[in-house]
């Protein structure tokens, strides 16, 4: 059946994709033992792209009537379906992933919009947010500069090779979110499980790599003029994000973001709930528990780990919890 025959005659309900998971040297088990995801016996799994409409690496929708299909099809044949009135992208403008990292990643940055040179001028900048889900003792990310750090003094650290010295950073635990704005350099640290809100975009500049060599004593490639070109110095420090708690009954709510990229909420219940209707499209990523998403006589499974797309057009969803859940709401800016 083609997209258009499918348009015809189904209603745009929630979407489940297949994740796209990815290998690194920093990555890990915890992929598998945590979110239960596919990974066997292998412990080198970096990353779960959840729901990707990226052009280079879109997850593909996973079971119904649009099964095999991308977000960018579907969004073709009806887009007020997804985001309902007044908005519209061609290709989604969220990309969710997990990412586990068993060693501290490179220090980079996105650009933002107006950092992009001629050659990436099709792609986006991109901000982005990590909800922490597991963190060892010693566990801490890098966000940002110390205050007053300007490009000559992170120049002159950078040719020392100690540019750590310049960085914002602190230790995070379970429950940590922290929004990465597009300009900040940045890095995940050792021993760190989240999940990670970001805008459709995979431009990375690496700044530094903490002086590693790879297998055959190489150093990793660096974009070190771009990356001095993309970050925003006047920035400084970011810091954790103070959630807004709203308590309803037995159903927690915190906000722990709002931003004209995208908001973030994390909910938390023992009892069944109704997912608040915003006409838009709304994405499910559930941290603990189990349950199910009933919408519209169909139902869906939710446990740790899994993620879904509930475009603007589905109506009267409902949560049934069966062991007390966690999941994060988002929404697009």
């Amino acid at each position: 059946m083609s997209l258009q025959e499918v348009q015809s005659t189904a209603t745009l309900l929630p979407l489940e994709f297949t994740p796209l998971l990815k290998r690194a040297r920093w990555g890990g088990e915890r992929l598998g033992t945590i979110l239960q995801k596919l990974i066997g016996l292998e412990g080198d799994f970096g990353e779960s792209w959840e729901l990707s409409d990226h052009p280079e690496a879109p997850t593909l929708i996973a079971s119904g009537e649009y099964a095999g299909s991308t977000l960018s099809e579907v969004i073709g044949q009806n887009p007020q379906a997804m985001y309902g009135a007044g908005t519209c992208y061609s290709t989604f403008p969220l990309l969710i992933k997990f990412i586990d990292a068993t060693d501290r990643l490179s220090l980079q940055v996105h650009p933002d919009d107006s950092h992009l040179p001629d050659f990436d001028a099709r792609k986006a900048g991109k901000s982005e947010a990590w909800v922490i889900l597991d963190a060892a003792p010693d566990s801490r990310i890098y966000a940002g500069l110390k205050a007053g750090v300007d490009a000559d003094e992170l120049g002159a650290h950078l040719e020392q090779g100690n540019v750590e010295a310049c960085l914002h950073s602190y230790p995070v635990r379970p429950g940590d979110c922290v929004f990465i704005p597009a300009g900040t350099l940045h890095a995940i640290g050792e021993g760190i499980l989240l999940a990670e809100v970001q805008q459709t975009s995979d431009i990375t500049y690496r700044l530094f790599d903490w002086n590693r060599l790879d297998q055959s004593g190489q150093p990793r490639p660096l974009h070190v003029e771009q990356a001095f070109n993309s970050i925003n110095f006047q920035r400084g420090p970011v810091d954790l994000l103070e959630p807004q708690l709203r308590q309803d009954a037995d159903h927690r709510v915190e906000t722990l973001l709002e931003s004209s990229c995208f908001s973030i909420r994390r909910h938390q219940s023992a009892s069944p709930l109704r997912l608040p209707s915003v006409n838009r499209a709304q994405i499910l990523i559930v941290l603990e528990g189990t349950g199910q998403l009933e919408c519209s006589a169909e139902s869906y499974e939710l446990f740790q780990g899994k993620t879904l797309l509930v475009p603007a057009a589905a109506s009267d969803c409902q949560i049934v919890v069966e062991h007390e859940m966690t999941f994060l709401e988002v929404i697009p800016g």
